[in-house]
């Protein structure tokens, strides 16, 4: 981790003003991400792991999660962030050990994600990611609208509880309503993070209800996924190649990866 990037990587998160983050799954992914024009590059657990052979859902190797951190982060200039899932460990001292890889991998901010756990065994993974590094950007993830496990008063229940234990953001996955966000960014003494997808508000509209970052999880790695189905289905179908008429060009791919 370099001081500079994880400071500016702090200083991107401006309520009203928003991170905005398309996540990415692989090296060039990144690269391509990073062309467009992105403040910093954040991985998707999901994309990633699929990208691996692995289903989602703290199933990936966290090694191999590590090495793919690294690999971004070699090749681009902008801060970088990975989501890691729970942790990739089975207990607190666990997350310590692979937060500190990421670090040594370059990355200078992680998600951790409560998912099924009660919050009493998500606490102590937070402070554990928290002793791995000072300057690290911690988001922690709520899933009580992703998994109906609650609404506003739990979600600001736990988000106090994970900035008490040491986080700097709160990510609240699938709360997409205007009113629900309004709460968070009121209830949430800290940065707000919530996911966009088709149907949900802009990123103008989000920013004007106050959250200080957006991202897109998985959803551009599925889209891509998709590419790949219908370009296969068409050719094994109808022998043509229409899918690929807006394919990114061999040389710029090079070239980015130079």
């Amino acid at each position: 981790m370099t001081t500079d990037n994880a400071r500016l990587f702090r200083s991107l998160h401006v309520p009203s003003s928003p991170l905005v983050l398309a996540n990415a799954w692989d090296v060039a992914s990144a690269r391509l991400i990073e062309d467009a024009g992105a403040a910093a590059i954040a991985t998707t657990s999901a994309g990633v792991a699929w990208s691996l052979g692995t289903p989602d859902g703290d199933l990936l190797n966290g090694d191999l999660a590590v090495d793919l951190i690294a690999r971004i982060t070699r090749v681009v200039r902008v801060p970088v962030t990975a989501d890691i899932e729970g942790g990739y460990a089975s207990t607190p001292e666990g997350v310590t050990e692979t937060v500190a890889a990421v670090v040594a991998a370059g990355a200078v901010g992680v998600n951790i994600e409560d998912g099924p756990r009660p919050p009493e065994e998500v606490v102590p993974r937070i402070a554990a990611a928290r002793a791995a590094s000072e300057e690290l950007f911690i988001n922690a993830r709520i899933d009580t609208f992703l998994r109906g496990l609650g609404g506003v008063p739990e979600t600001l229940e736990r988000a106090a509880a994970y900035l008490a234990a040491g986080a700097d953001g709160i990510f609240v996955p699938g709360a997409t309503d205007p009113a629900v966000i309004t709460a968070l960014v009121e209830g949430i003494d800290a940065p707000v993070n919530v996911m966009a997808h088709p149907g949900a508000p802009s990123v103008e509209e989000l920013a004007a209800l106050g959250v200080a970052r957006v991202s897109v999880g998985s959803g551009i790695s599925q889209a891509a996924y998709a590419v790949a189905r219908e370009s296969a289905r068409e050719l094994f179908a109808t022998g043509t190649y229409s899918r690929l008429e807006e394919a990114v060009g061999y040389g710029e791919l090079n070239d980015l990866l130079a």
